[in-house]
Parts: C-alpha cells; sequence; structure tokens
C-alpha cells in the first residue's frame, strides 16, 4: 500500500513539473509572437525535452537507490552467514528498541530467524521490503507519462483558442489543474490542502508571469 502511494504521489508531482514548466514555456513564448506554429513548436519541444530529461532523472535516481538495496541486503547476508549468533543477539536488540520486552523480543527474534533471517533483517534493521526493490525502468516510465499528461494541459490551452484568448484561456485552466493537483497530492500525503494549493498555485502564476514579461519583452525588442 504504501508503495502504490508513493508511486501516485510521484506520479502527482510529476503531472505537476509538466503543467508549470510547459506553461511558463508556451506563455512566454506567446508573449513574443501569436504564431500558432512557434508557439505549438515551443511547447512539443518542451514537453518533449522535459519528459525524457525526468524519465533519465528518475532512471539515474532509482538505480542508484535499487543499488545500494541490494547491497545493504548483500552485506546482511554475509554478516548471517559469518556471525549468526551477533546476528541475533542484534535483532533482539532492534526489537526491544521497538518496545517489546527482553524475553519477547528474544522468542520474536528466534523465530522471524528460523523463518527468514534475511527478511527479518532486512525488514527490522534495513527497512527494506526484498520483495518490493525499487525500479528504475517503473520509475522511469511513471515519471515520462505523468509529466507528458501535465504539459499536455497547457499546450492545447494555448494552441486551440484565438490568438486574442490564448493566455487567458492558458492561466485559468493551469490554475485549475494546478488547484486540482494540490488536492490529491494533499490527501495523499495526508497535509492540509489549503497549503498545498497555495504553493502550487502561486508557483504556476509566478513562471508565467515572469515568462510572459520576458517573452512581450523580447517580442517588443527584435
Amino acid at each position: 500500500m504504501s508503495t502504490r502511494l508513493n508511486w501516485l504521489r510521484a506520479g502527482v508531482l510529476g503531472a505537476n513539473d509538466g503543467i508549470i514548466s510547459t506553461a511558463g514555456l508556451v506563455v512566454g513564448v506567446a508573449g513574443a509572437t501569436t504564431s500558432r506554429t512557434a508557439i505549438l513548436a515551443a511547447g512539443v519541444a518542451g514537453l518533449l525535452a522535459g519528459a525524457l530529461s525526468m524519465a533519465a532523472g528518475e532512471y539515474v535516481s532509482v538505480s542508484s537507490q535499487r543499488d545500494s538495496e541490494k547491497a545493504a541486503l548483500d552485506l546482511e547476508r554475509r554478516e548471517l552467514a559469518e556471525s549468526p549468533q551477533e546476528e541475533l543477539e542484534e535483532l533482539t536488540g532492534l526489537l526491544v528498541g521497538r518496545g517489546l520486552s527482553e524475553s519477547v523480543a528474544r522468542e520474536a527474534a528466534e523465530q522471524l530467524t528460523e523463518r527468514d533471517a534475511l527478511r527479518a533483517h532486512a525488514r527490522v534493521e534495513l527497512g527494506i521490503n526484498p520483495d518490493e526493490l525499487a525500479n528504475p525502468w517503473h520509475a522511469a516510465l511513471a515519471s515520462l507519462v505523468a509529466f507528458t499528461v501535465g504539459a499536455l494541459l497547457p499546450l492545447l490551452a494555448i494552441v486551440l483558442p484565438g490568438a486574442s484568448r490564448r493566455v487567458p484561456v492558458t492561466v485559468i485552466a493551469v490554475l485549475l489543474s494546478l488547484t486540482l493537483c494540490g488536492v490529491i497530492s494533499a490527501r495523499l500525503g495526508g497535509a492540509p490542502a489549503a497549503r498545498a494549493i497555495l504553493r502550487n498555485v502561486t508557483g504556476g502564476a509566478l513562471a508565467m508571469a515572469v515568462t510572459y514579461a520576458v517573452g512581450t519583452w523580447l517580442g517588443t525588442a527584435t
């Protein structure tokens, strides 16, 4: 369940990044030109670059995490083979630290060791579930899809309306989407929704305002 929630949270954050980065890009270009082709080209390029960048970054990050988890499990496996009694004492101490009495902790440690010593130490000592090691390919794909879905909204909002309504429609669509992302992320994390919404909306609005101002200035200066 916790793994599923982590993936959902990562998906919401990826979509949030796609919305803000693409919105800032296309609104900035719209400030410089009314050409639908130029805006679309910039938006598609930003979508592809952002999605691939996030996927690559997530793959590298999760690969490093997985390598660390596997190295920790290999070390624990060696320690169990070389010093089983010391590892049993260590597991007992960890269970005592979690609130069990010495006698109950000893009995629990012995039973867990008999059943699967490595799994017991992985869970209690390392906080790792050997059956759910991080998968870099899943993480990369999830980031790519989430970013793409988020980026499509401002891209469509900026190219579908007429020139006079592009920016207002995009701003409204983006702020509504960021509000929704804030609500979802807050519920997944058990945090107050108002704070998450304020962060999202403020960040998105600031990004669009800055890029639009810069785009407008560049459009009039050239």
